[in-house]
Parts: structure tokens; C-alpha cells; sequence
């Protein structure tokens, strides 16, 4: 990772693009390592989250978005075209044109690719845990575009992989790994930071993975609910 570089793009990410608060930052850990996981909400999520938190962090994201032969393609398809509505042959252009500069950025400060086969994942993982056992920090979204998001949360379920850095590290270290939710509310330009869930190596693998996933999932969710109520009460009228 380019220290300098990282700082700057979530300096820039806070100042130009985002420019929220954290809530909750009584609940950031003194040290690493730690694993964020938080909603998604097209591109704005993770550039909130990577704003939002004052660490160095390494994040998971889609190997295609890594790779300057898959990247434009992948960009247009994801995001030029359905959130910045422009048709092709432009999108392809200015998909090109950003891939040129993303992909040897995200590269920089830290974007770790995640694959989709089961022979690949492994790299994933083995990266993760290279950044975990130097105290480092990681910053997951897990949620599932191919399943519907919900009408309350605007979140899609999780997918539950993420959750085996608790036994890998587990097995590597003989530490329980803590997970952190963090909500990302874009009408009230906030970001909500909860308490950890701990791995427990009580548990069976399988049974682990699940109580880790639904937990973040619910509160996350919850957090999300609780931003948009607190939202809508102010916008209501007095009297």
C-alpha cells in the first residue's frame, strides 16, 4: 500500500465527494486488526466508509474492477451506464478513460481483488490474512446484487465467505477476530459505527459463519432504519 497516496484519496474522498460524519467512533478499535463490513449503496457506500474511517484501509472489492483488460467493461456495465445514465458508444469511452486511472489507484492504496471461483478465492483470503496478522485493517462489503435489496434498508442479504477470516485467523494466530458494522446514510450524511462481533472458535465453522453474517447484517440493517427515522423526524413540520 502507498501510505501517502491512501491518505490522500480518503482525504479527498471526505472533502470533495463525501463530506459526513462519523457517529459511533467510540466504538473504533485502539488497534488492529478489524474487519469493517458495511452496506453498499451503489458506489457511494464504499467511498463513505473509506472517508469515514481514520485508518489505513484495505478493502475487498470485484477482481474485474483490478484488472485493465476487465475493468472498463466492468465499470460500464456497474456504474457508468445505470448510475451515471450514459448510453454507449460514450459509456465504453468514458468507461475506458477512468479505467486508465482506477485501476492502477486502487491498486495503490489497497484494494484487495475478491474472485469468484473456488480456485481463486483462496488469493483473496491469502492477501486478507496477510493484512490481519500485521494489525492491519480490512474493509468488507458483502452484500449479494444478485438478490433483491430490501425496501427499508436498501440493503441486498449478505453473503456469508467474508466470515471465514474469523476461523482462518483463528487458526493462524489463536486471536478472535473482531467484525465491526457500519451503516451508511446518505440523506443525513452519516456513517454508523457499532460495537464488535468476535469470532468464537466455540463454535462450529458453518454455524459460526451464519451467527457472524446475520448478526452484522441485522445490525447494520438496524443502524440504516434507525438514520432514516431519525431523517424523516426532522424533515416533519413542527406543530
Amino acid at each position: 500500500m502507498n501510505k501517502t497516496l491512501s491518505h490522500l484519496a480518503a482525504w479527498c474522498a471526505q472533502e470533495l465527494i463525501w463530506g459526513g460524519e462519523l457517529l459511533g467512533s467510540e466504538n473504533l478499535p485502539a488497534r488492529g486488526p478489524a474487519v469493517f463490513v458495511c452496506n453498499h449503496l451503489g458506489a457511494l457506500g464504499p467511498i463513505a466508509a473509506y472517508a469515514s474511517i481514520p485508518f489505513e484501509l484495505h478493502f475487498w472489492i470485484h477482481a474485474d474492477m483490478l484488472d485493465p483488460l476487465r475493468a472498463p467493461d466492468y465499470l460500464r456495465l456497474d456504474f457508468v451506464e445505470p448510475q451515471l445514465h450514459i448510453p454507449p458508444p460514450f459509456s465504453r469511452w468514458l468507461a475506458a478513460a477512468i479505467s486508465k486511472v482506477h485501476v492502477p489507484l486502487l491498486h495503490a492504496i489497497g484494494g484487495i481483488p475478491v474472485y469468484q471461483s473456488v480456485e481463486q478465492i483462496s488469493q483473496t483470503f491469502a492477501l486478507s490474512l496477510e493484512v490481519l496478522e500485521g494489525g492491519g485493517f480490512l474493509l468488507i462489503f458483502p452484500e449479494d446484487a444478485t438478490r433483491p435489496a430490501d425496501e427499508r434498508s436498501q440493503m441486498s442479504p449478505f453473503k456469508k465467505g467474508f466470515a471465514r477470516l474469523g476461523e482462518l485467523y483463528y487458526e493462524r494466530t489463536r486471536q478472535r477476530l473482531p467484525f465491526y458494522p457500519l451503516a451508511v446514510h446518505p440523506a443525513s450524511l452519516s456513517v454508523r459505527l457499532g460495537p464488535p462481533i468476535y469470532f468464537n472458535p466455540l463454535n462450529p465453522p458453518a454455524t459460526e459463519r451464519q451467527r457472524i453474517k446475520s448478526a452484522l447484517e441485522h445490525f447494520i440493517c438496524e443502524m440504516y432504519i434507525q438514520a432514516e427515522e431519525q431523517s424523516l423526524t426532522h424533515l416533519r413540520p413542527v406543530g
